[in-house]
C-alpha cells in the first residue's frame, strides 16, 4: 500500500518522488465523533499521504504529525515541476533519518486544517456553505482521535512509532498517553505538554490581527477578499517565536535591503522587515485564516498536566519507548518544558532517551538539522523495530568522540570486564558519564540488564542512539533529582571521578539513587606520579597523566586511601576493591596504593541517604 512513485523527476535514492494525496471518509452518522467541546461532527474527510510499503506483519508503520501550518505532504512532490517538495523532505525518504525503504510512513492532515482534512473552509452540509466560525472548535485530543480512526481505515492496529515536531509533538504525547497500546515507539521533537502565558500571548496577538481585519466578515470571507492582512501579521508574529536571535542576527543583523541608507519613512527597508513580508504573504497564498484560529487555540486548550493532574499520572500507562528531542536555543519550548517530560518518565521507570541538540536555529531547528535529528531517529527507530543492540559501532565521523582522558585505558578497558564481573543477571543499571555506550551496552547483551546512560557529549548520545542504548542528556552536577531512590540495582561512575567539579554531590546522588554503586577512577598515587614530583618538583606528566598543569581536564586528584575515606566518612561499605595495572587483567595484589594505575570500587550505598542530603 503506497501512493510514492519513484519513477518521477527525483533521484530515487534522495526523495521519494512523485506522491499523491489520498482522502478517506471517517465517522459518517450515526458513527459520529465527539469532540472535547461536547459538540459531534461527522462526516469527517482526512487527506493523508502514505510513503514505503507496509510489511505482510503490519508493524513496521510509522505516522507523522505536523506542526500547526503543515499539512500531509511531509514528503516528495506532487508534480516534476513543483518548486519545494514536501515540508520535511530532509528527514523521510529512501536513506534518510525515517527510511521509506524499511517503514510504511503515514502523515494526515490534522482535524480543523484547510488542507483536505474537514475544517472551518469546508462546506457544512446542513447549509451548503463553509463552515466559517460556525465550525465546532477542536482539540489536540480530537485530531488524535481522528488519527486514530484512521489507522483502523488503514488497517494499522499498533503503530511502530509517532514522531512530531512542535504541535505535532503534542499529538505524539496524546498517542502515548491516549493509546498505549497502540504505540511502541514516541518521538516528540521541540515540544511541551502545555503552552505557558507567553505562548499563549503569541497566539493571541495572531489570532486578533486576524479578527481585526476589515475583511474577515465573521468568518465568511470565502468568495470574496480573504483577511490577508491580518492573517500576514500573524503569521509575521509567529515566524518571529519560531527563530532564534543568534539566527535572526546573523541572517540578517542591520543589513538594509534594496538601498545604502535609511529613507526615514515606514516602508519595509531592514532586511528582517522584508523577510517577514515575504514569509507572511507566502503564507496567506497556502493558508486559511479561519483554520488558523481554531488550530491555535486547540494548542492553548491543550495540558496534558492538567487533565490528568500531573505528568507523572499522565504517564503512568504508557508503554511506548520514547526519544525526546529539544533545542538549545528554542526559546518558544525550551529544553526545560521538554525536561518535564522526561522526568515524568523517569519518575515511571519508563524507557526515555533525551537529548539537547546543539542547534542556532531556534524552534525551527526541527525542520533544518537533518544530520544530527537523521542520525538520532535512524537508530532510535532501528531499536523500536527490535533491531538487535550493536555493542560495537565503529567510529563515525563528525560524531566520533574522543576520550575525555588519554590514557592507556581508551585502547583496552579492563576495567569493563570487571564491572561486567560484578553485575548480575537482569539487573537495573544506570551509568553516570555513559561516553559512547559501550559498557552499558554490553550490560544489556550479555547481561540482559536495564541500562539507562547519562551523558552530556552531543556525539556520544548519538552513538548511543545507534547502538540501541537508552541515554539521556542530564549534567551529573545538577540534574540527577528526577532519580527516585534506590530506583536502581547499580549506578556506575566509570572513569569521570577525578573530572567532576563536585565530586561529593554526585557522589551522595548515587548513594542515594542506587542500592550498589561501582566507582572507577585512575590513581593520583601511583609511583610514576610521585616520583616526578619528588625528583623534578613539577606537576607530573606520565602516561597516566597526559596533560600540563594548565590545560589537564583532571580538577581532583584521587587516591585510593583517599576515596576509601570518603566512603568510611558517608557510611558506604567497600564490598570488592579491584585495584588494576593498565593492559593487565588482573589485580594487584600488594600495595595497590602505590602500584595500581586505576581502582574500582563495588559499594553497597549507605540506606540514609536522601534527596537534597
Amino acid at each position: 500500500m503506497t501512493t510514492a512513485n519513484t519513477t518521477g523527476a527525483e533521484d530515487p535514492t534522495a526523495s521519494v518522488g512523485l506522491v499523491q494525496t489520498q482522502t478517506a471518509t471517517l465517522f459518517a452518522p450515526p458513527d459520529s465523533l465527539q469532540l472535547e467541546c461536547g459538540q459531534n461532527l461527522g462526516p469527517i474527510e482526512v487527506a493523508y499521504e502514505t510513503y514505503g510499503r507496509l510489511s505482510d506483519a503490519r508493524d513496521n508503520a510509522v505516522l507523522i504529525c505536523h506542526a500547526l501550518t503543515g499539512d500531509a505532504h511531509v514528503a516528495g512532490r506532487h508534480a516534476p515541476d513543483d518548486r519545494k517538495p514536501g515540508w520535511w523532505d530532509i528527514m523521510v525518504g529512501p536513506g534518510k533519518g525515517i527510511d521509506t525503504d524499511r517503514y510504511f510512513v503515514i502523515c494526515s492532515n490534522v482535524l480543523g486544517g484547510c488542507k483536505g482534512t474537514t475544517g472551518p473552509s469546508s462546506v457544512n452540509p446542513q447549509t451548503g456553505r463553509p463552515w466559517g466560525l460556525s465550525f465546532p472548535v477542536v482539540t489536540i485530543e480530537d485530531m488524535v482521535k481522528v488519527q486514530k480512526r484512521l489507522m483502523e481505515h488503514l488497517g494499522i492496529e499498533r503503530l511502530l512509532a509517532v514522531v512530531g515536531g512542535s504541535m505535532g509533538g503534542m499529538q505524539v504525547l496524546e498517542w502515548a498517553v491516549r493509546f498505549p497500546e497502540c504505540v511502541r515507539a514516541a518521538v516528540p521533537i521541540a515540544t511541551t505538554t502545555r503552552y505557558g502565558a507567553q505562548a499563549i500571548a503569541f497566539d493571541a496577538v495572531g489570532r486578533n490581527a486576524v479578527l481585526a481585519d476589515p475583511n474577515f466578515a465573521d468568518g465568511q470571507y470565502y468568495g470574496g477578499p480573504g483577511p490577508d492582512r491580518g492573517l500576514s501579521i500573524a503569521r509575521m508574529v509567529g515566524h518571529i517565536t519560531y527563530l532564534s536571535e543568534e539566527g535572526m542576527h546573523a541572517k540578517f543583523g542591520r543589513q538594509l535591503r534594496h538601498a545604502d541608507s535609511y529613507r526615514y519613512d515606514f516602508n519595509s527597508e531592514f532586511a528582517v522587515e522584508t523577510y517577514l513580508d515575504h514569509q507572511g504573504q507566502v503564507f496567506v497564498d497556502r493558508f486559511d485564516a479561519n483554520s488558523y484560529l481554531y488550530i491555535t487555540k486547540a494548542t492553548d486548550y491543550y495540558d496534558l498536566a492538567g487533565r490528568c493532574g500531573s505528568l507523572e499520572q499522565a504517564f503512568a500507562n504508557v508503554r511506548a519507548r520514547f526519544l525526546v528531542i529539544s533545542f538549545s536555543s528554542d526559546w518558544l519550548f525550551p529544553p526545560k518544558q521538554s525536561r518535564q517530560i522526561v522526568d515524568a518518565l523517569l519518575a515511571n521507570d519508563q524507557d526515555v532517551s533525551y537529548t539537547e541538540v546543539n542547534s542556532p536555529y531556534g524552534h525551527d531547528a526541527f525542520l533544518l538539522e537533518p544530520e544530527v535529528l537523521g542520525r538520532l531517529l535512524r537508530g532510535f527507530l532501528a531499536a523500536a523495530a527490535g533491531a538487535p543492540l550493536q555493542s560495537d559501532v565503529p567510529d563515525v565521523q563528525p560524531y566520533c568522540q574522543q576520550p575525555i582522558i588519554d590514557t592507556p585505558w581508551k585502547r583496552l578497558r579492563v576495567d569493563y570486564d570487571a564491572i561486567e564481573s560484578v553485575i548480575g543477571h537482569g539487573s537495573s543499571v544506570l551509568d553516570l558519564g555513559c561516553g559512547r555506550g559501550i559498557l552499558p551496552g554490553r550490560l544489556i547483551e550479555r547481561k540482559a540488564a536495564r541500562c539507562l546512560g547519562v551523558e552530556v557529549q552531543q556525539d556520544a548520545i548519538c552513538e548511543c542512539v545507534d547502538r540501541g542504548v537508552p541515554v539521556v542528556d542530564l549534567d551529573v552536577l545538577a540534574e540527577l533529582g528526577s532519580f527516585r531512590d534506590k530506583s536502581y540495582d547499580w549506578v556506575i561512575l566509570s572513569q569521570t571521578l577525578q573530572i567532576l567539579a563536585n565530586p561529593e554531590r554526585v557522589l551522595l546522588e548515587m548513594f542515594r539513587i542506587g542500592r550498589n554503586c561501582i566507582v572507577s577512577f585512575p590513581n593520583f598515587a601511583h609511583w610514576r606520579t610521585r616520583l616526578q614530583v619528588l625528583l623534578t618538583g613539577q606537576t607530573p606528566v606520565t602516561p597516566l597523566l597526559p596533560f600540563p598543569w594548565y590545560n589537564t581536564p583532571n580538577t581532583h586528584f584521587v587516591s585510593l586511601c583517599d576515596f576509601e575515606a570518603f566512603c568510611r566518612q558517608h557510611g558506604a561499605s567497600v564490598v570488592k576493591r579491584i585495584p588494576l595495572v593498565a593492559r593487565r587483567r588482573h589485580p594487584v595484589r600488594v600495595w595497590p596504593n602505590l602500584l595500581a594505575e586505576e581502582a574500582i570500587y563495588v559499594l553497597r550505598a549507605p540506606a540514609g541517604i536522601v534527596e537534597g542530603e
